[in-house]
């Protein structure tokens, strides 16, 4: 069995087909990080020449209009395992591939920018990178936003009150990815890591955003059963000794953003 057609992979796949309609309504944060990405990689050396760029883990077409402005002559793949999310993202002017992001169905050294926005933390860092260098061509760059540990670090929190199962899901640190980047051939240009919020006033709201953008919990040790009245009542009170001065309820993302340039 491949990683591609393994249960976990499966379980993703699933949720992202059913967040499709309710997407591009909630994506807040992912179009906060794909401009954060955008920002952080115009300070970054670029390639002499972008003929060809990979949106890896295009989602519903987040990627900035700004990053399609700067490579007006390249010829854009927009790269999903959604269906559903591909769909969708036809309209941005992309050419669309699906594809798993961890075997990619191009030609070694045929891309020139490698772009990536909240899709590679679901994937094995040493497999996804390894195929990112694969596909890029010597000397070419790797722009990647992806989650680190501390990712809804409140909910986590939160849920330990209620029960001993996963309700979050575990994210590679910042120092793993990097690792994982010099293994693949790359050489880390620059980083960053900082705190992305979605913001609500009321605990309901705040995961229903998360699920809405097909953030789910998946693997066997997550909750089979639901919580309960008192599950629930146990967890919102959790969750309000994290409630802000302002008056809302944070969910925070913990963004890595890395550049990269894959060595000759």
């Amino acid at each position: 069995m491949t990683a591609a057609d393994s249960p976990r992979k499966r379980e993703v796949r699933r949720a992202f087909e059913r967040a499709a309609p309710t997407y591009d309504n909630a994506a807040r944060v992912q179009r906060e990080a794909a401009a954060r990405l955008f920002d952080f990689a115009r300070t970054q050396p670029r390639p002499a020449h972008v003929r060809r760029l990979l949106d890896a883990g295009c989602g519903t077409g987040q990627a900035p209009s700004g990053l399609m402005a700067h490579f007006p002559r390249a010829h854009c793949i927009a790269v999903d395992f959604s269906t559903a999310m591909l769909a969708r993202a036809r309209a941005s002017g992309m050419a669309p591939l699906c594809a798993d992001i961890e075997h990619l169905p191009l030609a070694d050294a045929s891309v020139d920018l490698y772009w990536s926005s909240l899709a590679l933390q679901w994937c094995a860092p040493a497999t996804a990178l390894a195929e990112a260098a694969r596909v890029l061509a010597p000397g070419g760059a790797a722009w990647i936003a992806t989650l680190g540990p501390r990712t809804l670090h409140e909910l986590r929190a939160a849920f330990a009150a209620v029960d001993d199962a996963a309700h979050v899901i575990d994210f590679a640190s910042a120092g793993h990815w990097c690792a994982a980047a010099r293994a693949a051939g790359f050489s880390i240009l620059s980083g960053a890591q900082e705190p992305l919020c979605d913001l609500a006033a009321d605990l309901r709201t705040l995961l229903g955003n998360i699920k809405a953008i097909g953030a789910r919990t998946i693997g066997e040790k997550r909750r089979k059963t639901p919580l309960g009245r008192h599950g629930w009542q146990t967890l919102q009170s959790a969750y309000e000794t994290f409630r802000r001065p302002d008056g809302v309820l944070p969910a925070t993302y913990d963004l890595i953003l890395l550049a990269l340039r894959k060595r000759p």
